[in-house]
């Protein structure tokens, strides 16, 4: 019947309400936080029924910056999490039974919602805890809010925070993802009265989404007298010395020099199968990021760059050539560096 579900699609749907089940059971977001006090790092997860992790030291932290302890009682959501998802896992199952499409764009509709909402309330309460803090607190910093990112990196004084999902939120996701992927089978079919190759579909849907989460990350501009050094702490006064790591994750590392790049590096605080990219600043023009295996170096005495590193970069050769004299400088590679 023309109004009914295509087998395809009822798979997909008992499929997401499986992946809701699983989602009970597995962490859905996890906050992870890093500083030199704790090269090991930190991390908060959040699961539909509380909070696991490094609940306590980071409920100790937050005392002497004056935010609230996290307490799981503290929250409603904890309780009315598990029977939405529940419901929702449900409802997706009874749709594949049931077999009309008429449910299938209701329940669409009502869990697309339902995700914009529950993240709306995540950043409401990011919000809340990274604003509304004891004003005699021990360590006050004048204008400083601690609220961390939604989904990303920031740098929250010396402490790097980085969010995203985990297990449970990634299959959230893909449970979204699948039911836009039915209602686009739907729409095919009425359109074309089943004239269409339906697997290639969802194939092509799933593919545009796996593109998009990887190409969401991106290399952030350094910005002067703002951000500071990863490494040294310092502010970042000069930018045309500076550097820059990005993760797969996402997360972005910033250098004032690139000595303090490479000394990072050398490190292997990041194992190389983390590294997307490594970037290092133009030194001439204004000042962009240019991936470090496509810029030009050039290593020289005369050089001084803050932290008295001796090594500059260029997006290209000529400009590279212009100032090497001057400059009393070589040309050198990032795998001589970098060794």
């Amino acid at each position: 019947m023309k109004n009914k579900l295509t087998i395809l699609s009822r798979l997909l749907l008992v499929i997401a309400a499986i992946g809701l089940v699983v989602v009970l059971f597995t962490p859905i977001w996890r906050i992870e936080l890093s500083a030199p006090q704790y090269p090991e790092g930190l991390s908060l997860t959040i699961h539909a029924k509380g909070l696991q992790g490094n609940v306590d030291i980071i409920n100790g932290l937050n005392h002497y910056i004056g935010m609230k302890s996290l307490h799981n009682e503290d929250f409603f959501e904890f309780t009315a999490l598990p029977y939405c998802i529940i419901f929702f896992a449900v409802a997706f199952l009874l749709t594949a039974v049931i077999n009309r499409r008429r449910w299938l764009n209701i329940l669409v509709i009502l869990f697309v919602t339902f995700g914009i909402i529950a993240m709306i309330d995540f950043w409401r309460w990011e919000y809340n805890y990274g604003h509304n803090l004891n004003p005699n607190a021990a360590i006050i910093v004048p204008g400083m809010a601690y609220q961390p990112p939604l989904i990303g990196f920031k740098q929250l004084l010396n402490f790097g925070a980085y969010s995203i999902p985990d297990t449970g939120g990634w299959i959230f996701i893909g449970v979204g993802v699948l039911s836009v992927i039915c209602l686009a089978l739907e729409w095919r079919k009425n359109r074309f009265e089943n004239k269409i190759h339906l697997p290639a579909n969802p194939a092509i849907l799933l593919f545009s989404f796996v593109l998009i989460i990887s190409c969401n990350a991106s290399p952030q501009a350094i910005v002067q007298g703002k951000d500071n050094c990863y490494l040294c702490k310092m502010t970042i006064t000069d930018p045309k010395y500076g550097a820059e790591i990005l993760t797969k994750k996402g997360k972005v590392y910033k250098f004032d020099d690139m000595h303090c790049l490479l000394s990072f590096l050398h490190t292997k605080a990041i194992e190389d199968t983390q590294l997307k990219d490594v970037y290092v600043v133009d030194y001439t023009g204004n000042h962009s990021l240019v991936k470090v295996n496509e810029s030009f170096l050039l290593q020289g005495d005369e050089i001084r760059g803050p932290m008295n590193g001796n090594i500059i970069a260029f997006k290209d050769k000529d400009s590279l050539e212009k100032l090497a004299v001057p400059l009393k400088g070589a040309a050198i590679s990032w795998e001589q560096l970098n060794k």
